[in-house]
């Protein structure tokens, strides 16, 4: 058998396991070591599986996911989102369509210290959607909203999802924490241009709620101002260069626990659910980054990577036509795949692609992650619309499929975007590079 024929059939048979729901690390760790095995020799195959598990997760680079994960859950658990929710609706709540603007922009706000999609959709489904109720909205702009606003934990920093691009690819994760907030910002106001549209259309779709007293909006913002201080302090720090990612994760986590214990939110429970939801996802996170590795392995010695470079060079097409083949490519693999598993799949082949053909690395780091962002809430993977609907089990799920499709397009608009005025997205990491 040729490289490439062991390369292409490793790259088949693991998009088979996916499917199939094999866990992704088993499906990397085997694959990638059954094919080096193939190509090299078993022994060193298996030589390559005892060392790089060492390797991989003992990098200090990775210390900041544990770290971002911890701050995220901490505040997740000490349910802080609720005060959230009511802070803004006091501010804008009043208007008609209010509580499903609230909705969206308590998702970005929370999404900035989260940084997880699922947190984020599961935290904003429980704490708004009973409140839009209670005022008559309707179900499907309210699902809707919280769907949209949940994707927006993928882009506002800290991002998971970049950080683990950045561990991929060699991108520098300061950067690319950096230039997602630019078009997280965009994403979260073309989400509200839709509610302001489709309460227009409808009126009672959206009805307004009470208006709030100046004195108790000016005291909501009490329960505010400490998420944009961590916000600040962290990424804010990191931007300019004070502290490392990992130094600025540190700071956020302890952060957010001396918030949660002045606040009198932490008891032994929650700091236990808190802890146990850190240590599982952040194992779950490393032992992929440790299949990803052999994987990866194994497909640079199957020459895989050259050769799809060498042939995509040699078809002679504009680098924005290659570039939108690749983008429709992440949106398929999207409806079906979880977007860790789109990584560690397509990154060893695509990032020397791209970066080969001139396109900035964090700037397709962030297109990238938006286009499959559109995977969330589309059917049949739609993973945020099936957390709503285990939350309000009486909402048909092919009402809330429905209700997002105004948001859909919305997402894509921001992609358009993004694709013509790119410096939108490099604005932020090249003040960065040369400051």
């Amino acid at each position: 058998m040729s490289l490439e024929f062991i390369g292409a059939l490793g790259i088949a048979v693991l998009l088979l396991l996916f499917l199939i729901k094999v866990p992704v690390s088993i499906s990397l760790i085997i694959v990638g070591t059954v094919g080096y095995g193939l190509i090299r020799g078993f022994e060193t195959g298996l030589v390559q599986l005892g060392n790089t598990p060492f390797a991989t997760a003992s990098s200090y680079a990775l210390s900041v996911i544990p770290l971002f994960i911890l701050m995220g859950m901490l505040l997740s658990f000490s349910n802080f989102g609720r005060d959230l929710f009511r802070a803004v609706d006091a501010w804008i709540g009043h208007f008609r369509g209010g509580m499903a603007l609230t909705t969206i922009g308590t998702s970005a706000i929370f999404s900035s210290i989260s940084g997880s999609v699922n947190a984020t959709t599961a935290s904003m489904a429980r704490v708004t959607l009973p409140e839009m109720r209670h005022y008559n909205y309707s179900p499907t702009l309210s699902t809707a909203c919280v769907a949209a606003g949940g994707t927006l934990g993928i882009l506002i920093p800290p991002s998971v999802i970049l950080i683990l691009y950045g561990v991929l690819t060699m991108e520098p994760i300061d950067q690319l924490l950096v230039a997602g907030l630019i078009p997280g910002v965009v994403q979260m106001l073309l989400f509200m241009g839709v509610v302001y549209l489709w309460v227009k259309k409808d009126p009672e779709a959206g009805p307004p709620s009470q208006r709030s007293p100046w004195i108790e909006k000016f005291k909501s913002l009490s329960k505010v101002w400490p998420f944009l201080l961590l916000f600040i302090v962290s990424i804010g720090g990191i931007y300019l260069g004070v502290f490392t990612p990992t130094e600025a994760g540190a700071i956020g986590s302890f952060g957010a626990l001396m918030l949660a214990l002045v606040t009198r939110r932490l008891d032994f429970k929650t700091l236990k659910q808190a802890l146990g939801e850190t240590t599982r996802l952040s194992a779950m996170i490393f032992l992929i980054l440790i299949g990803a590795d052999i994987f990866s392995q194994f497909l640079a010695i199957s020459t895989i990577p050259a050769q799809v470079t060498q042939f995509v060079e040699g078809l002679g097409w504009h680098p924005i036509l290659i570039m939108g083949a690749i983008l429709l490519v992440y949106f398929v693999l999207g409806l079906f795949l979880e977007g860790i598993a789109i990584l560690v799949l397509t990154l060893p082949v695509i990032h020397p692609l791209v970066t080969g053909l001139g396109f900035d690395g964090v700037w397709f780091g962030v297109i990238m992650v938006m286009v499959m962002n559109m995977g969330l809430i589309t059917p049949p993977l739609g993973i945020s619309v099936y957390i709503i609907s285990g939350v309000v089990k009486d909402i048909p799920i092919e009402r809330i499929f429905k209700g997002v499709v105004p948001m859909l397009l919305a997402m894509v608009a921001a992609i358009v975007i993004f694709l013509i005025f790119p410096e939108l997205v490099t604005i932020l990491p090249e003040l960065m590079r040369s400051g």
